[in-house]
């Protein structure tokens, strides 16, 4: 692909100066990004020389998500680091790190599964007392990505499918239990932005034929690993809430359903006897 800028007044050495803020939206406004001038000012301040800035939004433009090209996404105020083949935290999500930190202010263990890049326990680090952390995932790009991300916190990230990556020590002592665990129907997944469809993992996305299958697995099972008093929180689809709350209900938990109009977003929460 050429470079974005080879037919532009910046064809010249970049050595001279920076392409202009201006040019900068102009280009990532041409390739459809809603947001271009907040966009740019992110690109601008991570570039250090003309060269990183035409690289950097040369891959914007060739459709790579904003923040696998700055390496960082925000979550509750936290730069959190993101790689290649790894979810990309959603805003939305922090909306389960709220509703879990109000149901579990003084919260001594928390576990994140299906964690991705860690954003969600760094964040209920980052407003707990020095809790437990542990988290795991499946994919191995992912444990590497939250394993530096939790470094800060003490985290321990695992590699493995659900509880079976956990080690039985924790079993019965955790309060916070969260699970961003993937909803998209696999009939689903195909209708996905393409910064989702093509840069993340499959894995991550596909929750099976109603987007339910993990996280049917994971209410089934967090009872046994939950402390008295402690809580499961799942974020899932409006279209999706009812069945996930009966299916929190079947497995033994108290249940309710949080929602967050601005942000769009339904979290299931479950709370044990």
């Amino acid at each position: 692909m050429p470079s974005l800028f080879s037919a532009s007044p910046f064809s010249a050495p970049f050595s001279a100066s920076f392409p202009s803020r201006d040019s900068v939206v102009a280009a990532l406004r041409a390739a459809g990004c809603v947001f271009a001038e907040d966009e740019a000012e992110l690109l601008l301040a991570a570039a250090r020389t003309a060269e990183e800035l035409t690289a950097l939004v040369d891959r914007r433009v060739a459709g790579l998500p904003l923040e696998l090209v700055l390496g960082w996404a925000e979550f509750r105020g936290l730069r959190i680091a993101v790689a290649p083949g790894v979810f990309v935290p959603r805003r939305r999500t922090e909306f389960l790190v709220t509703e879990a930190l109000a149901h579990a202010p003084d919260a001594a263990v928390v576990v994140d599964l299906c964690c991705g890049s860690g954003a969600v326990a760094a964040a209920l680090a980052a407003g707990l007392d020095r809790p437990e952390v542990h988290a795991a995932d499946v994919d191995p790009a992912a444990v590497r990505c939250a394993r530096g991300n939790l470094v800060a916190a003490g985290g321990r990230v695992y590699a493995g499918d659900l509880f079976a990556a956990l080690p039985d020590a924790v079993r019965g002592r955790v309060d916070i239990l969260a699970a961003n665990v993937p909803y998209v129907p696999t009939g689903e997944v195909g209708l996905l932005p393409a910064e989702a469809r093509d840069h993340e993992p499959l894995v991550a996305l596909d929750g099976g034929t109603d987007g339910l299958d993990v996280l049917r697995r994971v209410a089934a099972e967090a009872p046994r690993w939950l402390a008295p008093g402690g809580c499961l929180l799942v974020e899932t689809s409006e279209r999706q809430a009812p069945a996930a709350v009966d299916t929190f209900v079947r497995a033994g938990l108290t249940t309710r359903l949080a929602v967050c109009e601005e942000l769009y977003a339904h979290v299931v929460i479950g709370v044990a006897e």
